[in-house]
């Protein structure tokens, strides 16, 4: 009978092999041991967070922009972590089934969506209270909407101030404006525009904006609150906080750009950890190889340690030329290739690691954060969080 791999790895065969021979050492597992990589969840760090972004932006209301799985936490985890949080005004996404998972989950406060509905998913939204995001002339669908609902559907209104993705462009906006704020079946609860993240650009796209709001304003039409900040301009533009601002990677604790660490404004708190165990140790001689197209070859005798996590969790491919990973209190580098499930690490002349191990690919700790881990190995921290798998377990810690 051929043993299941739990069988194998809690029986004694579950060796670290002494090079080529037939000598082994045994290292026994936990009981308690999976051996599937997980996602910890710290929402004391989310608190935190709020309370940094708060404190930058003077008291301002904050739309938490939880796009994309909630930037690989877990949309409802994220929602629900923040949604007691007096400061969160409401909540941004940008699929509609994220919109209506986070209604599915009880969460109550606003929703905007930001991303493109048709009309029929349009009414079902305003039906659930999320407000669509909207830079086409929608006008007349607006107006159903709202003599099925017998009120006014709330909105937020795009304005493409140069980042040519979406949004009215800022000198048709006018237009669309007007015709939308004068409709009684509208409520403008919100205007708001993209900066491109070109410092210089930046402040046109914030002249274009403003001016386009002060003649509408001063024609007496309603925009509702302004909001253009991302966590970028957290940093960089405090004049665009406006009426209200719109983070997202700022929430889970990271800096989106390695040089706003050092700035002192902010104390962010990384929110996600990235966790494995060892499950298989043993002993390269010189010469051997590991990976595919034998990608690492050892220049002497050294122990290699693997790990259950490859691209397919959400690793970047990346990661195997230069990234780093906590076995107890020692970084180890990740060599040879990431596989879809696997990964190898360089432990070094002794076996310093055991199956069972804890491995931690980033946590909140210096040196280990979710910045230094894709700044090692040239990679993107969006790309590393927001990739990870959401089928990974996600464990939720200091809850409420």
């Amino acid at each position: 009978m051929i043993p299941s791999r739990r069988s194998f790895f809690k029986s004694s065969l579950g060796l670290a092999m002494l090079g080529r021979g037939s000598r082994a050492h045994a290292t026994p597992v936990p009981k308690d041991s999976s051996f599937d990589p997980w996602v910890e969840i710290d929402t004391a760090s989310f608190r935190q967070n709020v309370a940094e972004i708060s404190r930058r932006v003077s008291g301002r209301p904050i739309l938490a922009v939880v796009k994309n799985n909630g930037y690989g936490t877990g949309v409802v985890n994220v929602a629900r972590a923040l949604e007691p949080e007096r400061a969160i005004a409401g909540f941004a996404v940008v699929k509609l089934h994220e919109a209506h998972t986070l209604r599915d989950a009880g969460i109550q406060k606003p929703i905007l969506l930001m991303g493109p509905c048709d009309e029929r998913d349009l009414e079902n939204a305003v039906v659930r209270k999320i407000r669509p995001m909207l830079y086409t002339p929608l006008g007349p669908a607006l107006d159903r909407i709202a003599s099925k609902t017998q009120s006014p559907v709330p909105i937020h209104i795009c304005v493409d101030t140069g980042i040519g993705r979406v949004g009215v462009p800022f000198r048709q906006a006018p237009q669309l404006i007007k015709d939308l704020a004068s409709r009684k079946s509208v409520r403008v609860e919100g205007t708001m525009m993209t900066f491109t993240e070109d410092p210089e650009f930046d402040a046109e796209q914030l002249e274009r904006f403003q001016s386009l709001c002060r003649t509408l304003e001063s024609e007496g039409l309603q925009l509702g609150k302004k909001h253009t900040a991302s966590s970028f301009g957290l940093f960089q533009r405090p004049e665009a906080f406006l009426d209200m601002v719109r983070p997202g990677m700022a929430l889970f604790g990271i800096y989106s750009e390695k040089e706003f660490r050092s700035l002192g404004l902010m104390d962010l708190r990384p929110v996600l950890r990235l966790k494995a165990r060892v499950i298989y140790v043993k002993q390269l001689a010189k010469g051997d190889s590991a990976g595919y197209n034998r990608a690492y070859r050892a220049a002497n005798d050294v122990w290699v340690a693997t790990l259950p996590a490859g691209h397919a969790d959400g690793l970047p491919r990346a990661a195997a030329k230069g990234a780093r990973v906590r076995i107890g209190e020692a970084l180890y580098p990740i060599i040879a290739s990431i596989s879809a499930s696997h990964c190898i690490v360089e432990i070094g002349a002794e076996p310093r690691v055991r199956i069972g191990d804890i491995a931690t690919f980033f946590d909140a700790q210096e040196g280990s954060r979710p910045e230094d881990f894709a700044a090692s190995c040239e990679s993107s921290v969006y790309d590393l969080t927001m990739h990870l798998s959401a089928l990974l377990p996600r464990v939720v810690h200091n809850p409420g």
